[in-house]
């Protein structure tokens, strides 16, 4: 059923994902990553609830697979130091009974490969997960069902990652997806049934959460699910999963302001099919693979045509601004 808002803009995915190995992919989310220097070398993240992390080509090939367990949620960050050089930082949510966790892995630029990096053990149930870097401080968030946000630094030690100490967030019910903006120092965290709420990012700031959007119904219907941030021509947006109506709401960032601008959906192609039910979403600000000016991706819980499989798609950033007239 589709929420009464304003008629969501119809777009298309340019790529999607395909794993040969497994016809029952239980997608979740995505996270994509672009070399600087060379962004045609590039890849996307992609967890499977059932199995492990996958690694994409941009073509939606599998570059790599880690059979890490029912990760959910993934996120990532450049430039941490380790004592081999610096590394992109990838890590996940990981809700295997009675091993509930983060896993944490190690993305080499130079050769495009993914090694595991460590398991932080958590005493709840981890659901949602973002990561966020304040300075040279490197943080984990984790977001669970109970409705609490787990904010807690990572540092590269002798043996391994080094967590420090944990700032906790509490909202009223089922969290999970976020999304940091770095730049801003702001945290993002998407409450289910409720709606899209901001923190301070500084652990030693302020615990009140600020709505920023309110399941309505009418522009996001239950579940909020993924948040994402693209940065495009000077202006920021924030992107939102509505789960309930496959629609995406869009938000332009303007200081303490968000003003809506939008919504679209990804509808059928020629050749590849749209995105229904979405939960998490990742998007690339700036080129990346084929995309000159940015790219988000999508899980899709249904891969038409091929029953039991879910997937992602992968939208060329220069369509949604078209279709939206940004």
């Amino acid at each position: 059923m589709l929420a009464p808002g304003d008629p969501a803009k119809a777009v298309m995915a340019a790529v999607e994902t395909v794993v040969t190995t497994d016809p029952e992919v239980d997608a979740d989310d995505p996270a994509l990553w672009a070399d600087p220097r060379d962004p045609s070398r590039a890849v996307m993240f992609g967890t499977d609830k059932s199995d492990g992390l996958y690694v994409h080509n941009m073509d939606g090939s599998v570059r790599q697979f880690l059979p890490s367990g029912p990760v959910n949620n993934v996120d990532l960050r450049i430039d941490f130091p380790t004592s081999a050089g610096e590394r992109v930082l990838v890590a996940a949510s990981n809700d295997a009974p009675d091993a509930n966790g983060v896993n944490l892995y190690l993305f080499d630029p130079a050769t495009l490969t993914t090694a595991d990096y460590g398991f932080l053990s958590t005493t709840y149930e981890p659901y949602g997960f973002c990561m966020g870097r304040r300075g040279e401080a490197f943080y984990l968030i984790v977001t669970t069902k109970a409705g609490t946000v787990h904010q807690m630094s990572v540092a590269d030690g002798p043996g391994g990652p080094v967590i420090g100490a944990e700032r906790v967030l509490t909202l009223g019910s089922q969290l999970e997806g976020c999304v940091v903006n770095d730049a801003a120092d702001t945290l993002y965290v998407g409450e289910e049934d409720v709606g899209v709420w901001r923190f301070d990012f500084d652990p030693s700031g302020p615990s009140t959460a600020t709505e920023i959007a309110r399941v309505d119904r009418i522009r996001i219907r239950d579940d909020v699910e993924g948040l994402t941030i693209m940065r495009d021509r000077g202006a920021e947006y924030l992107i939102v999963s509505s789960q309930g109506d496959s629609t995406y709401p869009v938000y332009r960032i303007e200081g303490d302001a968000h003003v809506y601008v939008g919504r679209f959906a990804i509808v059928d192609g020629p050749v590849i099919d749209g995105v229904t039910s979405t939960d998490g979403l990742d998007a690339f600000s700036g080129p990346i693979g084929p995309f000159p000016e940015g790219a988000v991706a999508f899980h899709d819980d249904i891969d038409s045509p091929n029953p039991g499989q879910q997937n992602y798609k992968i939208v060329d950033w220069r369509d949604i601004r078209t279709a939206l007239g940004l």
